[in-house]
């Protein structure tokens, strides 16, 4: 429960972060991704920083929502764990 409280916490920081990022940054800048665009896309500091930000969460909730095995469940009773 703890651990839970705790990273809540810590996601609520990177998003003040964020947010903060957003309200100072608010020039237009021209980002670029050579990878998958061929010309730069013209756009606000903050809404490329969140962009990133965004993609980075999502691939990082799906990278962890494929683990098995957690320690959640391991020992309850209903599993019928012998002693």
């Amino acid at each position: 429960m703890a651990s839970i409280i705790f990273r809540t916490f810590g996601f609520l920081l990177i998003l003040f972060v964020v947010v903060y990022i957003g309200t100072e940054n608010t020039q237009t800048i021209d980002f670029r991704f050579s990878l998958l665009l061929d010309k730069p896309v013209r756009t606000s500091a903050a809404l490329a920083y969140f962009a990133v930000f965004a993609v980075g969460v999502i691939g990082g909730t799906l990278l962890n929502a494929g683990r098995s095995g957690g320690s959640a469940g391991k020992d309850s009773p209903a599993r019928g764990k012998k002693k």
